[in-house]
């Protein structure tokens, strides 16, 4: 018997690198990342992308964007918001 195992946040710090164009910094076992001064942040389940904005310690949510199925979606419209932003 042969199992399989999903788990979108593992695909997430390779769909952050393609869609932002460089390397994120690792934070939190794969569910967060640093880009600039942005940390993405996956929450409930894989189902929310937080963009929270760092000052040292201190964060500050900006946007958080629905993950339905494709992770590498989500990303793209977390960078749209925050070049908008």
């Amino acid at each position: 018997m042969t199992f399989r195992f999903e788990d979108p946040a593992a695909e997430f710090v390779l769909a952050v690198e393609r869609v932002f164009g460089r390397p994120p910094r690792v934070l939190d076992g794969s569910r967060a990342v640093l880009v600039g001064g942005v940390k993405l942040q996956l929450e409930a389940g894989e189902r929310e992308l937080w963009l929270i904005e760092t000052h040292g310690p201190l964060e500050q949510r900006l946007a958080m964007v629905e993950v339905r199925e494709d992770i590498e979606a989500a990303l793209h419209t977390a960078k749209e918001q925050l070049h908008d932003g």
